[in-house]
């Protein structure tokens, strides 16, 4: 099938322009600039006779974003949420491609445990998939066997773990450090911190502890502790380092932004609902706002919005991390952490860069939503070495999204396609719409209707 996505707004590689996008295969074949498709042009509209034509007008094209930290559930936590169901809520969302976390059941520690993973993907996602091989104190010699070219990271607990997955053998630390065959994303959090500041809350509030204790007990001082403790040592050995969903204002101190990403070592990632949320929101959101790391005050908000547009933070992701509205719903303490955001990746970071395009403080820089496609789609394929992904480019693989930046929503429980069937983000109002996504050439959703057989393929990587 050969596509014309005619008079868009490209938005890509730092700039917004009209044009035209040829779609064959599953490549894009051709980039018309505006004006080119006339009669009496070189390229005219006979050359596309046997093109099925969407008509643009109006509509944002950006490349598929990219999720480098999801927790989709499957295997072994799937009345959760699983490939299926995660990944077409992706990509309703506009996320074409998606990087899945180890602490699954069983977890990720073996090569062959891994390709479990890949062989549902292959047979369940609508979307294309990596997945992170996982690290305990006594796998590090099956982590080391990881294959760079197909898998796109090692994920590393390091202080803190919802999965029993705790890495906090000294011995293992370094070794990993030292010999990792590719990238290393680590979540940081020191567990003493944290266990010291729940005893002091327990104490104070027995079983009834409100939400909003939360970001007091996982503090910046647990987020700080251990993430500089990862930068220093990936400094020491010149390790490629991926600092996941960074949530202080401090800690982007550790962070580089004067030189390009692809010659950074030591990288940061945030999450959408560190930019959007604050604890004043648990006073409402509950414990559908806990998540690890916790958010914490506005000024980390801030502080994060301002270093994912000076290139501090170089990558916007979810964390996407399914519980049944039951287990959400227990007393804080019982209550598991994690949230839902992947279906929304995409449009509450066009409604924040928006939103930043009407400020009146003209004192610092705004939110683009050039700035959102780089977040969301170059800079993972950059970091990560993607092959042929995350740029609108000739040649590249054809993952595209097309937004209708008038098409305005609220965002409803009754309208998510997550298994768990809830999102924090419910009631947020949306200035914007996905209405078309592509995969690979393949047109996969169309305003509320999906292509149900359709599967993604397995990321490549250019290392």
């Amino acid at each position: 099938m050969r596509y014309l996505i005619k008079n868009a707004t490209l938005v890509n590689e730092g700039k917004s322009f009209l044009a035209s996008v040829v779609i064959s295969g599953d490549s894009i074949e051709k980039i018309i600039p505006a004006g080119s498709l006339q009669d009496n042009e070189s390229t005219s509209l006979q050359d596309f006779d046997n093109c099925e034509i969407i008509d643009a007008k109006g509509l944002l094209l950006l490349p598929g974003a990219i999720d480098d930290q999801v927790h989709f559930r499957d295997p072994g936590l799937t009345h959760k949420g699983d490939i299926a169901t995660e990944s077409r809520a992706a990509i309703a969302g506009g996320v074409t491609s998606f990087m899945d976390m180890p602490n699954t059941v069983p977890n990720t520690l073996t090569q062959q445990l891994l390709q479990d993973k890949y062989d549902i993907a292959a047979e369940k996602s609508m979307a294309n998939y990596s997945f992170y091989m996982g690290v305990s104190n006594d796998n590090i010699d099956e982590v080391l066997k990881t294959d760079p070219k197909n898998v796109c990271g090692i994920k590393a607990f390091m202080g803190s773990s919802t999965g029993n997955m705790l890495v906090n053998n000294e011995l293992t630390l370094k070794r990993l450090i030292q010999e990792a065959p590719c990238l290393i994303a680590t979540h940081c959090e020191d567990e003493d911190t944290i266990r010291r500041n729940m005893e002091i809350f327990k104490a104070k509030y027995g079983d009834d502890a409100p939400a909003s204790v939360h970001p007091l007990i996982r503090s910046e001082e647990a987020c700080y502790k251990t993430s500089s403790y990862a930068a220093e040592l990936a400094s020491k050995y010149g390790t490629q380092l991926h600092i996941l969903h960074l949530s202080t204002a401090k800690e982007i101190q550790l962070f580089n932004n004067n030189i390009p990403l692809k010659d950074k070592k030591i990288t940061a990632e945030t999450c959408l609902h560190y930019l959007l949320f604050d604890d004043r929101d648990y006073e409402t959101k509950k414990t559908f706002l806990k998540c690890n790391p916790a958010v914490k005050t506005e000024n980390d908000k801030l502080a994060l919005i301002q270093a994912s547009i000076d290139n501090h933070i170089d990558i916007l992701a979810t964390d996407h991390a399914p519980h049944t509205f039951e287990e959400k719903n227990k007393p804080y303490f019982s209550a598991p952490s994690g949230g839902t955001s992947v279906q929304h990746l995409l449009l509450g970071a066009l409604e924040l860069a928006i939103k930043e395009q009407k400020s009146t403080d003209k004192s610092r820089q705004t939110l683009t939503i050039e700035k959102v496609v780089e977040l969301l789609s170059h800079n993972p394929a950059i970091l990560f070495k993607i092959n042929k992904r995350g740029f609108i480019r000739e040649g590249y693989y054809a993952d595209l999204v097309l937004v209708d930046p008038n098409k305005e929503q609220t965002i409803s429980n009754n309208d998510v396609h997550y298994k768990c069937g809830w999102t924090a983000y419910e009631g947020m109002k949306l200035s914007c719409s996905v209405t078309h996504t592509f995969v690979n050439g393949e047109l996969v959703y169309e305003n509320g209707r999906f292509k149900e057989d359709y599967r993604g393929k397995r990321l490549t990587f250019n290392r």
